[in-house]
């Protein structure tokens, strides 16, 4: 019905999430720009540092895609087991409200001798 490693792929996939988003603050903290280089390093190294944000930004949306199928199935888990559990009490709720038929025992022969 679910798998074991449900809850595991979600814990490593928001500790990725996490670790990315750190990486990305982080790249976004530093500052490209250095005063005494020329204009043109200063492109240069402000295109790399665009291709190595874009890339973790890349890599965070893919992480928040994969969580969110995980959590996706995971709910549709819990909504499988409330239906069956719907199911269950239903059945219950029958057994309960029938009324039981009296037990009767059967007629023992009398022998007289």
């Amino acid at each position: 019905m679910t798998e074991f490693g449900a809850g595991k792929a979600i814990y490593e996939l928001r500790k990725q999430i996490q670790n990315l988003t750190s990486e990305l603050n982080h790249l976004d903290a530093s500052s490209p720009e250095i005063p005494e280089l020329i204009q043109s390093a200063n492109l240069l190294r402000t295109n790399d540092h665009l291709v190595e944000v874009n890339s973790k930004r890349s890599e965070l949306i893919s992480a928040y895609q994969q969580y969110s199928k995980e959590l996706e199935t995971m709910l549709s888990t819990v909504f499988e087991i409330q239906n069956d559990l719907k199911e269950i009490l239903k059945t219950q709720t029958d057994l309960i409200s029938k009324p039981k038929k009296p037990k009767t025992k059967p007629k023992k022969k009398s022998s007289k001798k």
